[in-house]
């Protein structure tokens, strides 16, 4: 029997290492200290702004190939960094940040190596092969921003505008799971998938996502 687009991305799900999050548990207990959870918002304007250029440089390459659902689908990431990036404001305002001290934040490497790898995936990677790794790794994200979206709400007594950037995240995304579907019955019908290096590249991109989170958390307790 043929696989189908669900099956390629249930198994790249499947196939993902649970990831390691120090801070996550953390901001759930109400332990995490404000200036974390700061520096969280603060890392992602730089995350988000370098995402969003990334896919769009992957639906150009999907475009330039004629790949329509591809190129749909990476348009769609696009779009969504341009939406998340607006809701940082209210979050760094929630923090005591104005745009002054926001834009004078240095990023840290352990933080910014996740879209460093994004935008190496652009620059070289099937597009369809991203389709699946990315994909693969929205789960874990998505259910990171459910719960510091409920922690923040409830131990930093932040408000539903403050917590806009996490609740964008871990609602559902039915338009984003049919394009990626799409996407990667196309990528099966021209035969373009690798689905040894998509796992490889979701399994890179837990990995940073990982370190990501970890940085903001600080060493580990002894």
């Amino acid at each position: 029997m043929a696989r189908t687009a669900r099956d390629v991305l249930d198994d790249a799900v499947r196939s993902l290492p649970p990831g390691s999050n120090r801070l996550v548990p953390l901001i759930a207990a109400g332990e995490a200290p404000r200036a974390a959870v700061a520096a969280l918002a603060l890392e992602q304007r730089h995350v988000i702004a370098a995402d969003r250029r990334s896919f769009e440089h992957l639906a150009t390459r999907a475009t330039g190939r004629h790949d329509s659902a591809l190129a749909h689908f990476f348009a769609h990431l696009a779009h969504g960094e341009s939406l998340a990036l607006d809701l940082l404001t209210p979050l760094t305002a929630a923090c005591g940040l104005d745009e002054e001290a926001a834009g004078a934040h240095e990023p840290r490497a352990g933080c910014q190596t996740y879209p460093a790898y994004v935008a190496w995936l652009a620059l070289g990677a099937e597009p369809v092969d991203a389709v699946v790794a990315l994909t693969a790794n929205f789960a874990a994200w998505g259910g990171y921003c459910a719960t510091v979206s409920e922690a923040l709400r409830v131990h930093y007594g932040f408000d539903d505008e403050a917590c806009g950037f996490f609740d964008f995240f871990a609602g559902p995304d039915p338009q984003g799971t049919e394009k990626a579907l799409a996407a990667v019955a196309e990528g099966l019908v021209g035969g373009r998938l690798s689905e040894r290096l998509a796992h490889r590249y979701g399994r890179l991109l837990q990995e940073y996502e990982s370190m990501f989170w970890n940085t903001l958390a600080g060493p580990p307790a002894a």
